[in-house]
C-alpha cells in the first residue's frame, strides 16, 4: 500500500471565551478604543465595561441568579448594550423582545420565555409606547402595589418591570431606584459571578418564528455567540482594531448582536443607530469613517444608494459591506459602491444566526449566487427530500447543519426539538439549497410555510391563526408574494362565512395594532373556491394567481 500524501496543517488554537469575559478582555486590550458609538453618544470599552458592570450590580441586587431569565423590551440604544452585558457577567439568560410586537405578542412571549424581570424604555414613545402595550397585554400591572413583587396570571413568573425612561408610570419600576440598587451590591461580587459562567451555559433567548402560530424560543450558548462572532470577523471580515463597522440593524435580532461581538473581539468600533433613516445614516457613515457597512437587507441599502447626497458622500474608507438579497440585485448594489467588495451570508436563528459568509477572494459571481463556505467547526449537508440521503454537489435538498452554534432545543417544546434536531446533532433548517464543488452554500428559498418580510422571519400560520378569530373568517390562507421594497410581503386569502360581509381594508385593519406592522397583509382577496391537491389546499397557487395580478397591473401601468 502506497504512502498517502498528506497536505501541512498549521495547527490553531480557539480564543473562545463567555460573553462577559469577551467585553473583560477587549477593555484590557483598547480602554480607550471606541467600543459603541450612536450618533449622540458613545462609549469606549474601558467606559462600557464600568456601565455594564454597575448594570449586573443593580441586577444582582434584585435578586437575579444564574440562568434566571431577563427580558429586554428597546429599541437599540445604549441601555440595551449595557444591560446585554450586565446579564451576561451574572449568567443571567437574556430575552430580547422584538420592539415590534403589540400587545398580544409582547404577552406570549414574555410568559413562554419565562422572564423573571423585564426592562424597558419610554426613549421612543411616540413611535411605540411599550409602557401601555404592557399594561394591555398585561392585565393587573398597571394596579401593582410593588413593582418589585408583581403577581400576573398573564406571566406568572414575572417579578418586576423596570422603565429605563424619563417618566414614572403604574407598576413599572424607575430608572432610579434601580440604578441606586447597585450601591448594595460589591463589584467582587459581579466579578465572582462572572467567572463561574461556563461557555455552554445559555447565553441567550432569541425568538424565532416557525410554521406554527407562535414564535419559539431559542436558547444560545455563550460559547456559540462568541465563537460565531469571532468567526465571522476573523475568517472572513478580517476585522482589526482600526475597523469601524455600521450595523443599523436591531439589537433584538442576531445581525446585531453577532456583528458586536465579532467588532470586541477585534478591538473594533460598533457603530449603530436608535432607528434607521437615510439621512442621519450617511452622515454617521461619513463622520464616522465607517469601514464596513452591514444594511445586510435591500429595504435599508436602496435607501442609501438612491438617495440624493448618496453619490456625492466621501466613502472611500468603506472596504466592504454586507448584503442578502436575489443575485440581481445584488450586482445593482455591488455596481453603486464598486470599490468596496459586497459579501452574503446564510444562516437562521438555530444555527447561532449565521454559519457562512463569502470570503472576500471569492469572485463577484461567487458572492453574488452562494453565500460561502461554512466556518471552521461548521459541517453542512444536503439532504435529499425524501429520503434523507446525503447529496453531493450541485444537487438541491434541504440543508442540515450541525456544530458549535447550534442551539440547545425549542425552549419548552419537546416535540419541535426531536421533529428539528436528529439523533446525530443535525438541526434540519427548513431550506432549501445545495454546495458547489468548493463547499459553498446556495439558498435556494424556504421549504416550510414561512415568509421573510424585509429581513423579519414571518411564519404564515401565526397570521392565519390571529385572523382565525375574525368573526366573518372561515378560512384563511397566507401566503408571500413579491415586492419591491420587502423583497415579499404577506397576503390573505380569505373564505367568508355565509351570510358574512366584510371588505378587505376591514380585514387589513383588524390586524393592524394587534400584530405586528410587517405581519398585516398587504393585500386580501376573498375566495369561494379553493384550488386544492387530493387533501390540501395548493398555497403555490395562490401564490402564482396574485403574483401574475399584480405583475399584469405593474404592466398596464
Amino acid at each position: 500500500m502506497g504512502r498517502l500524501e498528506e497536505t501541512p496543517v498549521k495547527p490553531s488554537w480557539i480564543e473562545v471565551t463567555t460573553l462577559g469575559d469577551l467585553l473583560v478582555r477587549a477593555a484590557s486590550r483598547w480602554p480607550d478604543a471606541d467600543a459603541v458609538v450612536f450618533p449622540e453618544t458613545r462609549l469606549t470599552y474601558a467606559g462600557l465595561l464600568e456601565r455594564a458592570t454597575q448594570a449586573a450590580r443593580a441586577i444582582k441586587a434584585m435578586g437575579v441568579q444564574k440562568g434566571d431569565h431577563v427580558g429586554i423590551l428597546m429599541p437599540n440604544c445604549m441601555d440595551f448594550v449595557e444591560l446585554l452585558f450586565g446579564c451576561a457577567m451574572l449568567g443571567a439568560v437574556l430575552v430580547p423582545v422584538n420592539a415590534r410586537f403589540k400587545a398580544r405578542e409582547l404577552a406570549y412571549v414574555i410568559a413562554n420565555s419565562d422572564i423573571a424581570v423585564l426592562f424597558t424604555t419610554d426613549i421612543i414613545q411616540e413611535y411605540a409606547n411599550f409602557v401601555e402595550l404592557l399594561h394591555e397585554g398585561l392585565p393587573g400591572l398597571a394596579d401593582s402595589e410593588d413593582p418589585m413583587d408583581l403577581h400576573l396570571a398573564a406571566a406568572p413568573r414575572l417579578r418586576c418591570a423596570v422603565l429605563m425612561g424619563r417618566r414614572p408610570a403604574a407598576g413599572f419600576l424607575g430608572r432610579g431606584v434601580f440604578e441606586s440598587l447597585a450601591g448594595t451590591v460589591e463589584a467582587k461580587e459581579v466579578d465572582a459571578s462572572r467567572r463561574r459562567v461556563r461557555l455552554r451555559d445559555v447565553a441567550i433567548m432569541m425568538y424565532t418564528s416557525g410554521t406554527t402560530a407562535n414564535p419559539k424560543g431559542c436558547p444560545l450558548t455563550h460559547e456559540a455567540l462568541v465563537r460565531t462572532g469571532m468567526a465571522m470577523g476573523r475568517e472572513r471580515y478580517l476585522l482589526t482594531p482600526e475597523d469601524r463597522f455600521w450595523d443599523p440593524l436591531p439589537m433584538f435580532h442576531m445581525a446585531s448582536i453577532l456583528p458586536m461581538v465579532a467588532t470586541f473581539d477585534a478591538g473594533a468600533a460598533f457603530l449603530t443607530m436608535g432607528h434607521f433613516d437615510p439621512d442621519q445614516a450617511l452622515d454617521m457613515i461619513e463622520r464616522e469613517g465607517a469601514t464596513v457597512l452591514y444594511p445586510s437587507f435591500p429595504t435599508i441599502t436602496q435607501a442609501l444608494i438612491h438617495h440624493p447626497r448618496f453619490r456625492t458622500m466621501e466613502l472611500g474608507r468603506v472596504r466592504m459591506m454586507n448584503n442578502v438579497a436575489p443575485p440581481e440585485t445584488l450586482r445593482s448594489m455591488q455596481q453603486a459602491i464598486p470599490h468596496a467588495i459586497q459579501v452574503s451570508a446564510y444562516g437562521c436563528t438555530e444555527v447561532g444566526g449565521v454559519i457562512s459568509f463569502n470570503e472576500l477572494t471569492d469572485d463577484e459571481d461567487k458572492r453574488c449566487h452562494s453565500c460561502g463556505r461554512p466556518f471552521a467547526g461548521i459541517e453542512v449537508r444536503i439532504s435529499d427530500l425524501v429520503t434523507g440521503k446525503a447529496l453531493g454537489p450541485g444537487e438541491k435538498g434541504e440543508i442540515l447543519v450541525r456544530g458549535y452554534s447550534v442551539f440547545e432545543g425549542y425552549y419548552k417544546d419537546p416535540d419541535k426539538t426531536a421533529a428539528s434536531l436528529d439523533e446525530e446533532g443535525w438541526f434540519h433548517t427548513g431550506d432549501l439549497g445545495a454546495l458547489d464543488e468548493d463547499g459553498r452554500i446556495i439558498y435556494l428559498g424556504r421549504i416550510k410555510d414561512m415568509l421573510k418580510v424585509g429581513g423579519e422571519n414571518v411564519a404564515a400560520a401565526e397570521i392565519e391563526s390571529y385572523l382565525g378569530t375574525h368573526p366573518a373568517v372561515k378560512i384563511v390562507q397566507v401566503v408571500g408574494v413579491p415586492d419591491d421594497r420587502l423583497v415579499e410581503v404577506p397576503a390573505a386569502f380569505v373564505e367568508l362565512h355565509d351570510g358574512a360581509t366584510v371588505t378587505a381594508e376591514e380585514i387589513i385593519d383588524y390586524c393592524k395594532g394587534k400584530i405586528a406592522s410587517f405581519k398585516v397583509p398587504r393585500y386580501v382577496r376573498f375566495v369561494t373556491d379553493w384550488p386544492m391537491s387530493a387533501t390540501k389546499i395548493q398555497k403555490f397557487r395562490l401564490r402564482e394567481q396574485l403574483a401574475e395580478e399584480l405583475a399584469g397591473k405593474r404592466d398596464a401601468g
